[in-house]
């Protein structure tokens, strides 16, 4: 029989996201620290067999059409650059709800690619894998490692590994996707404009923004980053002075992201509540993982149309 193995696609958060500006040629620049939750999609492969994917759990429904799914396009994408790469049949175990700003999708797509390069002995950082998840989706390299980073350009620029204290969260999905595009777009910056959160808005560029990667530090503020050896407090005070600019853009598309905030943020021993990504998830953080365990309980009881999890983050 052919072997299967399998892998954790974990929730990506953005526990800041700065809007640098939009470049010439359309795309936005960013810039986040990204951490991995311990809970997220789960996918299998079968090695061996023909290429396949079969989609279930309590999310499936809203996964789309089988034939686009990220897991087969990054398969496709991978096999396009490494002759004779050897595949398999995927079933992918799907929790994370869609368009909620968690990386579901572009975590299962490096899920698929991690999967791949154990069957065929490749090292993660093979180029060609890379290529792969840049060829797949914006947010799939930085969930290739799923390790904290600073994430800049367009995903395209990743930080090495950080090292965060672990902390728990809570993330809470209110029902209500939210496509990307759309709160891209009421964000409002014209092609070349740069973006300022403290001046509420769009600023014009003092230099052209091009369609080369930024690796630049935001002028705005850090990227929640703590110094060296910094603990929980040290963390979440660096988190604080971050923000989420996507934020307001996203809670005029639906207003039910700022009654989630606001219910998340009242959680018993919450110490931080923010949206992940362009929403419309919401997260909490806390300092231990049983209050955040504890919270989501209460929060499950109190909201039973919302989805919600709790774990640990970091660490």
């Amino acid at each position: 029989m052919p072997a299967i193995i399998d892998s954790l696609a974990p929730a990506k958060v953005n526990l800041t996201l700065h809007v640098l500006g939009r470049r010439a040629d359309g795309y936005h620049e960013l810039e986040s620290l990204v951490a991995f939750a311990s809970f997220g999609d789960h996918l299998s492969l079968r090695a061996g067999a023909a290429l396949g994917l079969a989609i279930s759990g309590p999310t499936a429904f809203a996964a789309g059409p089988v034939a686009d799914n990220l897991v087969l396009r990054a398969a496709q994408a991978l096999a396009e650059r490494i002759p004779g790469l050897r595949l398999g049949h995927f079933t992918l175990t799907k929790q994370l709800p869609a368009g909620a700003g968690l990386g579901g999708g572009s975590s299962d797509a490096a899920a698929a690619l991690r999967l791949i390069a154990h069957v065929n002995a490749l090292e993660l950082d093979d180029q060609r894998i890379h290529y792969a998840a840049r060829a797949t989706g914006a947010d799939v390299p930085v969930c290739l490692d799923p390790r904290p980073r600073v994430m800049r350009g367009i995903g395209d620029v990743l930080s090495a590994p950080l090292a965060l204290p672990a902390l728990g969260i809570v993330v809470v999905y209110p029902g209500i996707a939210v496509s990307t595009a759309a709160v891209f777009k009421a964000l409002g910056l014209a092609a070349g404009e740069r973006y300022s959160a403290r001046g509420g808005g769009p600023l014009p560029p003092t230099t052209p923004i091009s369609g080369e990667p930024d690796t630049r530090v935001s002028a705005a503020g850090g990227t929640g980053v703590p110094p060296e050896g910094g603990g929980h407090s040290a963390l979440i005070a660096s988190l604080a002075a971050g923000r989420n600019d996507l934020e307001a853009a996203a809670i005029g598309i639906a207003p039910q992201i700022a009654e989630a905030l606001a219910i998340v943020a009242a959680l018993p021993g919450c110490r931080l509540a923010r949206m992940s990504g362009s929403g419309s998830a919401c997260f909490g953080l806390f300092e231990e993982v049983q209050a955040a365990l504890h919270a989501a309980r209460g929060m499950k009881l109190a909201r039973r149309h919302w989805w919600v999890q709790a774990g640990s983050l970091g660490g």
